[in-house]
C-alpha cells in the first residue's frame, strides 16, 4: 500500500509516524514545500526573545533522524503542484533540483496547514515588515534584530502569536507598540475579561493601540514608520504581523475536492474528503462545533496532531474512528499572565441566538493561607434552561490552564452547571482550596439556575438609567474610598441588616462588592427581606472598574 502524504509539521507527521507504527509494510512519502518538517512552531517566539537560547532545540525531527526511526521517505523543498485523482498520481516540483516529476498514492493525506494573512496594505512588502509562521521566518526575524539591534517594534494583531511577540520583544529590551485593529485583544475573549490583560500589558510598558488598524507602512529615515487609520505615527525599526491565518487550499480546490462555507478543504467524521482515496487534516480542513452545529475553521496545533494519528488509524483499520470536533480550547501566555479558553464566547452565543448566562468570579489561585496565592478570574458560561455548560475563561497567573483543562473536559462530556458542582479535584493547600474556582464557579452559576439570586453584568450596570437605578457598594469604606461606581452609596455588609432603611424602595438596586461574593451575601439579604428588584454585579467593581476603564 501506498501512502503519500503532503505537508509535514504537525498533522502530516503525526499521521506518518502513526502509520509506520501500525503498518511496517506500508510504502510512506512525505512532500514537504519547506525545509524542516517537524519543528516547534509554538516555541517560534520564545527563541526570538532569548527564552529558548538555542535554535537546535525547536528541531524535533530531522528527515534523517525521521527516515531512520520510522523508514518514511522523507522529501523536503519538494512542492505538491497538482493532484490527478482519476490516475492517483501528484505532480511533484524538485525545488532544489529543479525538476518535475509524478509521485503515484493508493491513499493521500493532505495536511498542507495555513499562511498568515498578509492583507494589501500600503507597504507591506517593506524588508522590515515580517510574518512569523515558519522557522525561515524566524531566522530572517533573528538576523534582523541582530543587524538593526531596535528600541522600538510594532506588533500588529493581539492574537496568540501577536501578545506572544510582544512579551519576547519586552524581554528583549525592546518598547512595542502593540496595535490591534479590534476593540480588544484575544477577539475570542469577552470584552471584560481581555480588559484585565489590557491593564496588565499597560502596567509591562506596553503601547496598546485598540480600534485603530494600519493604514500603511513606509520608509522614515533608517527605519520604519507604521501609520494607523487614527492618523498617529509610530516609528520602530520592525514591524511584525499577526494578523490571522488563511487555509492552503488551492491544491484540493484544483483537484475538485469539496470546500466547506468558511473556505477549508470539506471532511467528513473521519476526515475524509469528498474523494474517498483522500483524507485531510490539520490547519486546511474545516471541523465542526460541538456547540453551533456547523463547520469551522479552528487552527490549533492540539487537534493538527490528533487529527493525523486519527487519519492513519482510519487508513489502517477502515473508518472506525469519528472525529467529535474541535471546541478551541487554547492557553496563552502575555508576561505574568495567562489567558485560557474553551468553547463560546458570550459574544459568540449572542452573534449565534444562543441562549446562555454567565458568571464571573475572581478567587485564589489556591488556599488564601497557603503562601504565595494569586487572583485568578473564571467566566462559565452555561445554558438557562439546561444548565448544560457552554463555554469558560480564564486569566490569572497561575492554575488557569488547569480549571479550563476540566471544564473543556465537563464541555465535551456534555456537563451541566450541576454536575460540575461535583466534580472530585486534587486537593492541597499549594494548589487549590477545598473549594476548587471550578466549583465557586459552578456554585455561583446554579444560584443563578435556581433563582436564588439575579446578577447584572458590568456593561448592563454601566448602561443603566442612573435615575431608576441605586448603586449599593458593600464593601469597606477604604475599599469605597480607592474607587467605587459614581453614585454609589457605601454601607458595608456587615452593616446592612442593620441600616435597611437607607436603601430606597422602587428602583433597581445593583449590589457590588470587589469580586462578588460580599455582594452575593447582601443581595441574599435584602431579597429575604422582602426588598425587590435587586441584582449582584458579576465579578464586582473588579470586573466593572477593568471594563469601564478598556472602553
Amino acid at each position: 500500500m501506498r501512502f503519500l502524504i503532503i505537508g509535514g509539521v504537525a498533522a502530516g507527521m503525526s499521521a506518518a509516524a502513526r502509520l509506520r507504527r501500525l503498518n511496517e509494510d506500508a510504502i510512506i512519502t512525505v512532500l514537504e514545500r519547506g525545509p524542516h518538517i517537524s519543528y516547534a512552531n509554538c516555541g517560534l517566539p520564545y527563541y526570538l526573545g532569548g527564552v529558548i537560547a538555542s535554535r537546535d532545540k525547536l528541531l524535533i525531527q530531522t528527515p534523517q533522524s525521521f527516515q531512520r526511526r520510522f523508514r518514511v521517505d522523507v522529501r523536503v523543498r519538494h512542492e505538491a503542484l497538482r493532484i490527478d485523482r482519476p490516475a492517483k498520481k501528484v505532480t511533484v516540483q524538485d525545488l532544489e533540483g529543479q525538476r518535475c516529476y509524478e509521485e503515484s498514492y493508493d491513499k493521500l493525506v493532505l495536511a498542507p496547514g495555513g499562511s498568515p494573512l498578509r492583507p494589501p496594505i500600503p507597504g507591506i512588502d517593506h524588508p522590515a515588515v515580517f510574518s512569523l509562521w515558519t522557522l525561515a521566518d524566524t531566522d530572517r526575524i533573528a538576523a534582523h534584530l541582530d543587524a538593526a539591534r531596535p528600541a522600538e517594534a510594532v506588533v500588529v494583531g493581539g492574537g496568540f502569536i501577536g501578545l506572544e511577540m510582544t512579551e519576547c520583544l519586552a524581554h528583549r529590551g525592546i518598547r512595542v507598540h502593540l496595535v490591534e485593529a479590534l476593540p480588544q485583544v484575544l477577539p475570542n475573549l469577552d470584552f471584560e475579561m481581555a480588559a484585565l490583560l489590557h491593564r496588565h500589558l499597560k502596567a509591562k510598558g506596553v503601547e496598546l493601540h485598540r480600534n485603530d488598524p494600519v493604514a500603511c507602512f513606509r520608509e522614515a529615515g533608517r527605519g520604519l514608520a507604521v501609520e494607523l487609520k487614527s492618523g498617529r505615527q509610530l516609528d520602530a525599526s520592525l514591524a511584525i504581523l499577526s494578523i490571522g491565518v488563511r487555509p492552503n487550499t488551492r491544491l484540493a480546490a484544483e483537484a475538485g475536492l469539496a470546500l466547506g462555507k468558511c473556505g477549508g478543504i470539506a471532511v467528513d467524521e473521519h476526515l475524509q474528503t469528498s474523494d474517498p482515496d483522500i483524507y485531510a487534516a490539520g490547519d486546511a480542513i474545516e471541523v465542526p462545533h460541538p456547540l453551533l452545529g456547523r463547520t469551522t475553521l479552528i487552527p490549533l496545533a492540539g487537534p493538527a496532531n490528533r487529527q493525523g494519528r486519527m487519519v492513519a488509524d482510519n487508513l489502517t483499520f477502515g473508518n472506525r474512528r469519528r472525529y467529535r470536533g474541535t471546541q478551541g480550547t487554547w492557553t496563552v501566555k502575555a508576561f505574568d499572565l495567562t489567558a485560557a479558553a474553551t468553547g463560546l464566547s458570550e459574544k459568540q452565543c449572542h452573534a449565534e441566538q444562543i441562549d446562555c448566562r454567565s458568571v464571573i468570579i475572581h478567587t485564589n489561585s489556591h488556599a488564601g493561607y497557603y503562601p504565595g496565592a494569586t487572583l485568578l478570574s473564571l467566566k462559565l458560561l452555561f445554558s438557562p434552561g439546561s444548565g448544560r455548560i457552554l463555554g469558560a475563561q480564564a486569566i490569572g497567573r497561575e492554575g488557569v490552564e488547569k480549571r479550563i483543562d476540566v471544564l473543556a473536559t465537563a464541555l465535551q462530556s456534555g456537563m451541566t452547571v450541576d454536575e460540575v458542582i461535583e466534580i472530585e479535584h486534587a486537593y492541597a493547600p499549594p494548589y487549590s482550596s477545598a473549594k476548587d474556582p471550578v466549583h465557586l464557579a459552578g456554585f455561583a452559576a446554579e444560584n443563578i439556575l435556581r433563582e436564588r439570586i439575579q446578577v447584572i453584568s458590568w456593561e448592563e450596570a454601566w448602561r443603566a438609567d442612573r435615575a431608576e437605578t441605586h448603586f449599593l457598594d458593600v464593601r469597606t469604606p477604604g475599599e469605597y474610598q480607592g474607587g467605587h461606581i459614581a453614585g454609589a452609596r457605601n454601607i458595608p455588609v456587615d452593616e446592612l441588616r442593620a441600616r435597611l432603611e437607607e436603601i430606597p424602595r422602587g428602583k433597581r438596586i445593583v449590589v457590588y462588592c470587589q469580586v462578588g461574593l460580599r455582594g452575593y451575601i447582601a443581595t441574599r439579604i435584602l431579597m429575604q427581606r422582602g426588598i425587590t428588584g435587586v441584582s449582584n454585579l458579576s465579578g464586582g467593581f473588579t470586573t466593572y472598574d477593568a471594563a469601564v476603564a478598556s472602553l
